[in-house]
């Protein structure tokens, strides 16, 4: 599933970034992400509870299935957590997916704290959104 980019490089269409329908922070990281991308095209947004999402999820490990974390399948690999935020600064441009390798020098049980943190306040300081804008997840 590659296709090549105007530019020649190679672009696997099969990155995705997973991540709760349901929540405000997954919202408003999937709307400031689109527009900053360096192409569009580069990696899709589904949502954990769609079916895509679960057929996706059913791919991973035991102990990443549990996990209540966003996920990143790039290149065929899944990561989690704080791996998979920092990574997305990859697919963006230049001014922000410079940030990556000193993002990535923080060592992960302390990107993970942080991540673990912010995880669990989201519901309170990022309000719930009306519609999901996440393709492919229909409301009950």
């Amino acid at each position: 599933m590659e296709r090549a980019s105007p530019r020649g490089e190679s672009l696997n269409r099969s990155d995705t970034l997973l991540m709760d329908g349901d929540c405000g922070l997954c919202t408003h990281t999937a709307v400031f992400l689109h527009p900053r991308l360096k192409d569009p095209h580069s990696i899709r947004f589904v949502a954990i509870e769609s079916k895509e999402g679960q057929d996706l999820i059913s791919t991973f490990s035991e102990s990443m299935r549990r996990a209540d974390s966003v996920y990143l399948l790039r290149n065929g690999k899944p990561y989690m957590r704080s791996s998979a935020g920092i990574r997305c600064l990859l697919y963006m441009k230049w001014y922000y997916s410079m940030w990556y390798p000193l993002l990535w020098l923080v060592p992960l049980p302390l990107r993970n704290i942080a991540y673990r943190i912010i995880a669990k306040n989201r519901h309170r300081v990022f309000q719930r959104p009306a519609t999901c804008i996440f393709p492919g997840l229909n409301p009950n």
